[in-house]
């Protein structure tokens, strides 16, 4: 009788202690489930974790989750306030690029943002990026070099319009194409100076998808891209697809008085437009 005494406590007790993790909200999930570390940064008293879909940066547009993790306890930051500045070092000059804010959104330890590298590293030019965050009213700072290389496609440009002004252009969406009308997404940045590359408001982008070893054919039903504030400021339209391979995405930028400011209409005698995306799948 006592053996099942003792044995009806125990399966109560492993019950009870199975049911209680199960419910345990405080027990850590994997946050960076689907994503790869890109590297990390560290000073003193943290080491900041850099996550990527596919590990790396890459010239044009990034989407970068990132954690702050204790040195002393292993544990990861929940609440801080963090910003970013990444600095491009030129052999005569210093110069930043388009970046969003860094927010936490649906989880706990995760913070994510948008870096635009308009241009790629070479042997003697390199990006830093520099991470400025402060935890309970103590600030940190942590500055490392990163790995930005060429992108094997154009998915960025900089370039000055006919307004005097220069600007930076980056492709978003779809990440993944198809055959198929697509959502696409951009953005569009206008460099008020060294350091500082605000979205630009209120344009209009025209975009002529074109494939040059098809007689360069186009593709029916795109749409113009327009700002929309479900989007971040973003510019949004519709991208038509025709078939699987090389496509040249030919662009126009129109200010908001319709003028075009940079990039030429496709015809006959002019193929392509100076400013372009592409793409291939």
């Amino acid at each position: 009788m006592k053996i099942l005494k003792y044995t009806a406590l125990l399966f109560l007790a492993i019950t009870f202690f199975s049911c209680s993790s199960d419910n345990d909200s405080s027990i850590p999930v994997d946050e960076t489930s689907g994503l790869h570390k890109i590297q990390e940064i560290t000073n003193d008293t943290h080491i900041i974790e850099l996550y990527s879909t596919t590990g790396s940066l890459v010239q044009g547009y990034n989407h970068i989750s990132l954690r702050i993790k204790d040195k002393k306890t292993s544990d990861y930051i929940t609440d801080a306030k963090l910003e970013w500045t990444p600095l491009m070092h030129m052999s005569m000059m210093q110069h930043s690029c388009p970046k969003s804010e860094v927010e936490k959104r649906d989880k706990k330890t995760v913070f994510e943002g948008d870096i635009i590298f308009q241009m790629a590293q070479n042997k003697s030019e390199y990006w830093e990026l520099t991470i400025t965050y402060e935890i309970n009213n103590t600030t940190y700072t942590a500055t490392d070099k990163i790995s930005v290389p060429a992108s094997t496609k154009r998915t960025v440009n900089s370039f000055k319009g006919s307004d005097g002004k220069n600007y930076v252009i980056a492709y978003i969406a779809p990440s993944s194409p198809k055959v198929a009308l697509n959502n696409m997404t951009v953005g569009l940045y206008k460099m008020q100076d060294m350091m500082t590359f605000p979205l630009v408001d209120n344009y209009n982008i025209k975009i002529d998808p074109r494939m040059p070893s098809m007689g360069n054919h186009g593709s029916p039903n795109n749409t113009d891209l327009r700002q929309h504030a479900d989007y971040d400021a973003l510019y949004t339209g519709t991208l038509s697809l025709t078939m699987t391979g090389y496509w040249k995405i030919n662009l126009q930028v129109l200010n908001n008085d319709n003028e075009v400011i940079k990039g030429e209409a496709v015809t006959t005698d002019n193929p392509e437009s100076s400013l372009y995306f592409e793409i291939e799948f």
